[in-house]
């Protein structure tokens, strides 16, 4: 097994596939600033992943560092510490960055800071260290406004936001890498749709900072009592009840993505491999909040708002890619993501601050 650094480990996607990957045999080195996380997430993580403890206290294969990707001293001490214990670090799993939307137009400087000239950090660390074996959280929004549904990996890259464009340009800057260096870089760019979700124990879920910018966690924080109404944005789309579609994926197909992308990286020769993972299947608004409902057994006010500006009506992935090069599908159903999400809202009503 492996010796891996996942970058922004703490957070909700982070730390539903740190489990995964611990629960495989891996070990796993966290950087994580824990600007929009907890590290309560990765103590119950290494709970249940039944880690045991060291002589020293410390759970075994999972080390929490609290830093940086742009800081640089704190990355060559990483890497230099991992090859001086005898376990250098062997692959990087990068989700550290900032995502929201709505914030990246009010500042793109800190998105274009953290999102590409962090991960420019990090790829030079690596670099010096001769680790080369990379899996990007990458996102749909590089797609912008489709020009059809199911979106295919082919389809053209035009993002709407900073956001958006600070992803496609690590894209880039990892197609330029790759190129400059030709059989010698492993990279996979996975391509998110929307993850939601939780563990089913309840125990790891998702605790945005704020007010929610998605919808699902919105939902439940409702469903629980934190607020009051959802607001749809827009009752008039060509859609279906006239709301919004959205491809939702549960967080665990996602974290068993990102093991499957490893695994093939791993296995293969270098390679640049980008790749959507979605289910294919598109839900509305107002359908996860009918979904929402009957999972938690409680009502879901809602309020029909003007359309926001950014959205698409239909927004639905083509996964066949990724099960063609991976073997990967998703497996959990609507039902199953609002089930676990509530299993995670309702057992931590104010998410990781229940704990202070």
């Amino acid at each position: 097994m492996a010796q891996l650094l996942i970058t922004g480990g703490a957070g909700f996607i982070g730390s539903h596939t740190c489990l995964v990957l611990l629960q495989e045999g891996h070990s796993i080195i966290v950087l994580d600033n824990f600007s929009n996380s907890s590290p309560v997430a990765l103590e119950r993580v290494a709970a249940l992943a039944r880690l045991p403890f060291s002589a020293n206290g410390e759970r075994e294969r999972l080390q929490v560092i609290k830093g940086d990707i742009g800081d640089r001293k704190c990355l060559e001490r990483l890497f230099t510490s991992a090859c001086t214990r005898g376990k250098p670090i062997e692959a990087v799993i990068h989700f550290a960055g900032l995502k929201a939307v709505g914030e990246s137009v009010r500042k793109p400087l800190r998105y274009w800071n953290v999102n590409l000239t962090g991960t420019g950090c990090l790829l030079a660390a690596m670099d010096a260290h001769s680790c080369r074996t990379l899996v990007f959280s990458s996102s749909a929004t590089l797609y912008g406004y489709p020009d059809y549904t199911p979106i295919p990996e082919t389809a053209p890259i035009q993002p709407i936001n900073p956001y958006g464009h600070s992803k496609a340009a690590v894209e880039q800057l990892l197609n330029d890498l790759a190129t400059s260096a030709p059989n010698q870089w492993r990279i996979a760019c996975l391509r998110y749709f929307n993850p939601v979700g939780a563990h089913p124990s309840g125990n790891i879920g998702e605790d945005p900072l704020g007010t929610p910018n998605n919808l699902f966690p919105f939902v439940s924080q409702v469903a629980v009592g934190r607020r009051d109404s959802v607001q749809v944005f827009g009752g008039d789309w060509p859609t279906r009840d006239g709301t919004c579609i959205r491809d939702y994926i549960h967080v665990m197909d996602l974290a068993e993505g990102h093991r499957s992308a490893l695994e093939c990286l791993f296995a293969e020769p270098a390679q640049l491999l980008t790749l959507n993972l979605g289910s294919g299947q598109g839900a509305s608004v107002l359908e996860v909040v009918q979904a929402f409902e009957q999972a938690s057994s409680r009502k879901v006010p809602y309020e029909i708002a003007a359309r926001r500006a950014g959205d698409a009506a239909i927004t639905i992935a083509d996964p066949a890619l990724a099960m063609q090069r991976l073997g990967w599908r998703t497996e959990r159903t609507l039902d199953d993501m609002c089930r676990d999400g509530w299993a995670w809202q309702s057992a931590n009503p104010a998410g990781y601050g229940d704990l202070g």
